[in-house]
């Protein structure tokens, strides 16, 4: 599998990664077996990140990981995880709770470092300059101390991600739902900013948390109606074609070659042979275009998360 330079970091990292929110039960039920089976798969074919969080299934996601890479894989995946997220609607961004939350992480996954700690979902936080100062201070403590090799934040809204790049001295970010082919704005919107900065970024949940599906997004799926209906729309069209839109997506992001890897949750072996076929597929032209058409209407909406303010659509 291609490898891709990471910024400035020094790694280089697959071109398809897996997500660990679906390894949480995030999208449905998975057992200890399958994570084992999925992930020494993923190994075979040549991804080497794996991404996930101490919010993922209240530490499930890590602990089921751990046990997979204990088995004789850990050297062969890159592990990166988030901190700072506890619950639903339970955070904490402070140095001690960033700390706290870590050492939980590390003792699931059963290791003494990871390659990339993170901030997650900082659009949570109640001050932002806080996040900017105390909880970025504490990361950079964390990478010193050798308990990460890299440290940067994840967030949805862009302009929230494009601030704490200039202002917290970064390695890596994690946006998601923002390179989809419903909504490119991580690359007209943020990554020049990134890029200017050495700052690697890592494109999560490339099917918009289950909206470019044809099963379509779980009930806690935050989009508008209209950008619903219109992603059921794009499915419709692809099943009518006897194409899988989920597919499609995953092409649509695998070809955008400044973003370095693509993220996305992936518990089952067959989860990961289908994102592997995509990988190996040309993607149909014409197909692509029909679904951007559907899409158009909606192109680059987001919505709005946390307690940071930026319009929900562009312009």
């Amino acid at each position: 599998m291609e490898l891709r330079p990471l910024g400035r970091t020094g790694l280089h990292v697959s071109h398809l990664s897996l997500g660990g929110a679906a390894i949480g039960q995030q999208y449905g039920p998975v057992s200890a077996g399958e994570v084992t089976d999925v992930i020494r798969a993923a190994v075979d074919a040549g991804v080497n990140l794996i991404d996930t969080a101490a919010y993922y299934g209240k530490g499930l996601s890590e602990e089921l990981i751990g046990a997979a890479l204990a088995d004789g894989l850990r050297d062969h995946m890159m592990i990166c995880t988030k901190a700072g997220r506890l619950d639903r609607a339970v955070f904490d961004f402070t140095a001690a709770g960033m700390r706290r939350c870590f050492e939980a992480s590390l003792k699931r996954l059963r290791t003494d470092r990871v390659e990339v700690l993170l901030a997650h979902d900082i659009e949570f936080a109640d001050d932002f300059e806080r996040v900017f100062d105390e909880t970025a201070n504490v990361l950079h403590a964390l990478k010193r101390e050798g308990k990460c090799r890299f440290v940067g934040m994840s967030c949805y809204p862009l302009g929230l991600l494009r601030r704490a790049v200039e202002r917290c001295e970064l390695d890596v970010v994690v946006s998601y739902a923002h390179y989809t082919l419903q909504n490119t704005r991580l690359v007209s919107d943020f990554l020049p900013a990134a890029e200017a900065r050495g700052v690697g970024v890592l494109n999560a949940s490339p099917l918009a948390l289950g909206l470019l599906t044809h099963g379509g997004p779980q009930a806690w799926n935050p989009a508008p109606p209209e950008v619903k209906a219109a992603c059921a729309a794009a499915a419709e069209l692809c099943r009518g074609r006897g194409a899988d839109l989920a597919e499609l997506g995953m092409q649509f992001c695998y070809a955008e070659g400044r973003i370095p890897s693509t993220i996305t949750g992936t518990a089952k072996a067959a989860e990961l042979a289908a994102n592997l076929r995509a990988l190996a597929e040309p993607i149909d032209a014409a197909l692509l275009a029909d679904v951007a058409a559907v899409l158009a209407p909606v192109k680059d909406h987001s919505w709005k998360s946390g307690n940071w303010t930026e319009p929900v659509v562009p312009g």
